[in-house]
């Protein structure tokens, strides 16, 4: 992973602005890798004259790797610089450039006509915003409407509204909070006549700017979102630690492809989604033996201080409660620390959400036209610590070329791959069916088991109370140690059932299983590829948003020390 930059700016830079700006660039992105050591930098740019340029150099000089983004035809492009000096100095960027991204051209579109040039901008200003997680500015602060000037394109990244631009957010998500708003302002002037700055705005003010967060001028970076990329950088320092493990134990998506070419990006999400369910296995098993490590301990305490209690027992046993409680606690707060939970749950919801984003990018659901981010409606209900699971998929997303459908061989693979059959317990079909039966029957038996032991301490209840006085004094304290077991075994299982949320997690699975049936019969009764990629962007969304609810509530349910 790394921490993406994007760059818009003016072309025209006042003449006596550059170095000036040369040293904001470097002090900006020195204060990013102090702060976020453990995440390298990567700048997308669309090097275009002026603040793209400069910009671009500047991370060149400082090693940091950049991808160009290109709204048009790269002769086209060049039409727009004034000078051979710029054009060759990007034709030099443009060869030491990471990677190249060019940006299909509007259906229909006379690139002679600027109106048709300006769309071309506004999508370059909405694919950059899309993909990073910060947007650097070099701009005068004044609110412009230009279709895909730079102020549209700050404005985009804040409010997600581009006006003239119809490839725009669900209508959902322009009243969601939105981790992805985060810029920097360089404040610079403009070559021009009217080259002042708006009242307020001051050279050598940089600040950063949010929609979602009020700011103060000075912070050196903001809290909210500081704690959203820690959480990136610690997601990649996982990847990195059990990459050896994760390769050679991880589950993969592109596994029998079809004999057609691998569309641009899925391999990339594929080995996210490698990386990230692998450790959502690790902590879950993590969270699992915690949670049996406590609920256990708190039984054997719960035996301890009734045979203590019953039987008058030496002091060891009152040393042995006291030792068992401290052990429960030590575990709570080696669990908490480690965020074993926290980190089961977040790299679940992101290994579920890869597997919507993979296949529909090789079955052409996504629309292979359009810069924006396609999956900006899930978590956007959720707090902004949480976008860092977006922006692990915008880093896959931005890989996917743009104006290239997928080759037909890949829907009809990515309906078995996804879907599946029941029968045959293939697909994600076959292990939803599977496991809602093994974990109903699971949740049947210690359910039956704890009602045994909740009966049979009361029934034995009843027999000290009808036959106590005929027993000898160590018959009477067995029959007490068991009556108060047997029913704290009853009441731990039904705690650590209620933790796991084992029925809420039966009732997930069995709702997928009849989305995914529904999908599956949708799709025996058509062969239009048009209605099965509609099916197929239906059963996404749905699993998105169960994903969204399953996070929400499970994350207020973390492991506790069980009331040691």
């Amino acid at each position: 992973m790394r921490l993406t930059v994007g760059v818009t700016g003016h072309r025209d830079l006042a003449p006596g602005e550059t170095e000036r700006l040369r040293v904001e660039v470097r002090k900006f992105f020195e204060a990013l890798r102090e702060r976020f050591p453990r995440l390298p930098l990567e700048l997308l740019t669309p090097l275009a004259e002026g603040a793209d340029t400069l910009v671009t150099e500047v991370a060149f000089e400082m090693g940091i790797p950049f991808t160009a983004i290109l709204p048009m035809p790269e002769d086209e492009y060049l039409e727009d610089f004034e000078s051979d000096a710029a054009r060759a100095r990007f034709g030099q960027l443009l060869d030491s450039s990471e990677r190249v991204i060019s940006l299909p051209v509007r259906h229909g579109a006379d690139l002679s006509d600027p109106e048709a040039r300006s769309w071309q901008y506004a999508q370059l200003g909405v694919f950059v915003s899309n993909h990073c997680q910060i947007l650097l500015a070099l701009w005068d602060g004044k609110d412009i409407d230009s279709l895909g000037g730079t102020a549209q394109v700050v404005r985009y990244h804040l409010t997600a509204v581009m006006p003239g631009f119809e490839n725009q957010l669900p209508d959902a998500s322009l009243l969601a909070d939105n981790e992805n708003d985060l810029a920097f302002h360089i404040v610079t002037r403009r070559d021009q006549a009217d080259g002042g700055l708006p009242e307020g705005l001051q050279i050598g003010r940089d600040r950063w700017l949010t929609s979602h967060f009020s700011l103060p001028e000075d912070e050196e970076f903001p809290a909210q979102y500081g704690l959203m990329l820690d959480r990136l950088a610690e997601f990649d320092q996982d990847c990195r630690r059990f990459s050896k493990q994760i390769t050679a134990e991880g589950d993969r998506l592109l596994k029998r492809p079809p004999d057609a070419p691998v569309p641009s990006g899925a391999e990339v999400v594929d080995r996210i989604y490698s990386a990230a369910d692998w450790l959502a296995i690790r902590f879950q098993k993590r969270v699992n033996a915690g949670l049996f490590a406590i609920y256990t301990i708190a039984v054997v305490m719960g035996l301890v201080f009734i045979v203590y209690s019953e039987t008058d027992g030496p002091d060891w046993q009152l040393a042995s409660f006291l030792a068992l409680f401290f052990a429960g606690v030590a575990l709570h707060l080696i669990s908490n620390s480690r965020e074993w939970h926290r980190k089961y749950l977040d790299c679940r919801a992101l290994a579920e959400a890869l597997r919507v984003q993979f296949y529909w990018n090789v079955s052409g659901v996504v629309d292979p036209h359009s810069p924006a981010f396609a999956y900006d409606t899930f978590l956007h209900r959720q707090d902004v610590e949480l976008g860092w699971i977006r922006h692990v998929m915008r880093t896959a997303s931005a890989l996917r070329q743009r104006g290239l459908e997928p080759h037909p061989a890949w829907l009809p693979w990515a309906i078995e791959q996804w879907i599946g059959n029941k029968h045959s317990g293939d697909g994600q079909l076959g292990y939803y069916a599977r496991t809602s039966v093994r974990n109903e029957l699971r949740h049947r038996r210690t359910t039956r088991l704890g009602s045994i032991c909740l009966w049979s301490g009361i029934a034995l209840a009843f027999v000290l109370l009808i036959w106590g006085g005929r027993m000898n004094d160590d018959q009477r304290d067995l029959t007490m140690v068991l009556m108060g077991t047997l029913p704290l075994i009853a009441g731990v299982r039904e705690a650590m059932s209620n933790k796991k949320s084992e029925k809420e997690l039966i009732r997930q699975y069995r709702f997928m299983e009849r989305i995914l049936s529904n999908a599956r019969a949708h799709l025996n009764e058509t062969s239009d590829p048009a209605f099965q990629r509609r099916v197929l962007k239906a059963l996404g969304e749905a699993a998105l948003e169960e994903g969204a609810e399953w996070i929400l509530m499970q994350r207020e349910r973390p492991i506790e020390h069980g009331g040691l």
